[in-house]
């Protein structure tokens, strides 16, 4: 039974808790990588059913009254919204209780050992009742397979074959390439069908190639007309001329 069931009718005492303690992201490449995972997701990415959603980064999850949270650096909750009053205090962070599901999906990118990311936070992970559960591994900490990505099963996790998560028809991969000035192997979202979930950058940029396109192929249709036009006067004037040639010489050209 999930905690929301537990407390359901019931408002805890939450004076005491700290919802945010401003510490900072460990490095560069995890911040961009967390905006990364944000990023596709609230532009461009289609729920299923067109369930609202929330997609956030390195905000804590509130699982249990007495238990300390957990800050994944990415998770996504299906079929929730963004509470109206975000500035009271228990709509601040996730609280499992408050929202009334544990999150669908957390994402953890690995910057060291000390994480654990694939130990103590696992456990954590599969208690809190978050259904999917990546694990990134950039530098190769934890050997060389670095995308490892889990469903819960039980009170436990096991390893999916395929990073597909079906139940949010989301799937994720690793692309080389270049995210707000920073080159690097980052971990995308995926449709599907395997399609790349774009950016809102990509999309726009997408969308102004497809216009020069666009533009390109009315301006050369525009000049094959131009020039159909003139071949067409030329050709008049050309039959006009011989006509006249014609007549010259007593020939009736309409003859």
């Amino acid at each position: 039974m999930r905690y929301s069931e537990i407390l359901a009718g019931y408002e805890p005492d939450i004076s005491h808790i700290v919802t945010e303690d401003d510490e900072p992201v460990d490095n560069l490449f995890s911040e961009h990588q967390q905006r990364l995972l944000a990023d596709g997701l609230h532009h461009y990415w289609h729920s299923p059913d067109g369930q609202p959603f929330l997609a956030v980064t390195n905000v804590g999850l509130f699982y249990a009254v007495k238990e300390p949270p957990i800050v994944p650096d990415f998770m996504l909750s299906l079929g929730v919204k963004y509470p109206e009053n975000y500035w009271e205090k228990r709509h601040r962070t996730y609280f499992v209780w408050e929202f009334g599901k544990s999150p669908d999906l957390a994402v953890e990118i690995v910057s060291n050992v000390v994480g654990n990311e694939l130990d103590a936070k696992f456990d954590i992970y599969a208690q809190a009742g978050v259904t999917y559960y990546v694990v990134y591994d950039p530098a190769e900490h934890y050997g060389k397979d670095t995308l490892r990505a889990f469903v819960r099963a039980g009170d436990e996790y096991i390893r999916l074959p395929e990073p597909y998560f079906a139940m949010l028809n989301l799937g994720c991969t690793l692309r080389e390439g270049e995210y707000a000035g920073m080159q690097g192997t980052w971990l995308r979202w995926t449709n599907a069908d395997g399609s790349l979930i774009p950016t809102g950058a990509e999309a726009t940029a997408e969308a102004l190639a497809d216009a020069q396109q666009a533009l390109a192929d009315a301006q050369q249709a525009l000049a094959d007309a131009q020039q159909a036009r003139t071949d067409a006067q030329q050709a008049t004037l050309r039959a006009e001329k011989l006509a006249a040639q014609l007549r010259a010489l007593g020939i009736n050209p309409e003859e």
